[in-house]
């Protein structure tokens, strides 16, 4: 049976959501952020962390809270825009990967009997994988049946190269971060972050 949310896992659930608006909109702010005109969406990074380090339920329920505070037509995905438009857009399947991803994460780590960093690496690179998988399938789909701009799925995965790159990156840094901040918040409150 699964335990009920406490003030802590609501305060880190809030916590990733907060973190997925601003790393959806990092450039905005800091404009300089950005390789060949490609921005530094923070977006996957955030999301992996949050699977390592809520688990898979918290780690989840902070991408469907993100999702639906975007839906909702908060200012929190890309470009500061906001609304269901948004999740049918070419980029929408993105958003809706995070929740799967998040948990699917946190859920190699629940698994692993020893969390070492070799486990931290497996369950980001599966990760940024989903990202990837869902949200580019998601883009020609929308791109060839309703949004009537046809593409091929091999150009989809090349237009998303430049990212891949990005985004890999950022899954190593998270990867080698993550196990530090996990087991120094575990000594120092005496459980574990993940739920």
């Amino acid at each position: 049976m699964k335990r009920k949310l406490s003030t802590y896992d609501l305060t880190l659930v809030g916590m990733f959501a907060a973190l997925m608006a601003v790393g959806a909109n990092i450039t905005s702010w800091a404009p300089f952020l950005q390789i060949a005109n490609v921005p530094l969406s923070m977006q996957p990074f955030f999301c992996i962390l949050a699977g390592l380090l809520l688990g898979s339920r918290l780690g989840a329920l902070s991408m469907i809270i993100y999702a639906l505070i975007g839906i909702a037509g908060a200012p929190v995905f890309a470009q500061f825009n906001g609304g269901i438009g948004v999740i049918f857009s070419s980029t929408g399947g993105f958003i809706i990967s995070y929740i799967f991803t998040a948990y699917a994460v946190g859920k190699i780590l629940e698994l692993s009997k020893e969390k070492k960093k070799f486990t931290f690496f497996t369950a980001s690179f599966v990760g940024i994988i989903l990202i990837y998988i869902i949200g580019t399938t998601y883009m020609w789909l929308a791109l060839n049946v309703w949004i009537n701009a046809p593409m091929s799925y091999g150009t989809a995965w090349a237009v998303m190269a430049w990212f891949i790159v990005k985004d890999a990156a950022f899954t190593i840094l998270g990867a080698l971060i993550a196990p530090r901040i996990y087991f120094a918040v575990t000594r120092a409150t005496n459980k574990r972050i993940a739920a």
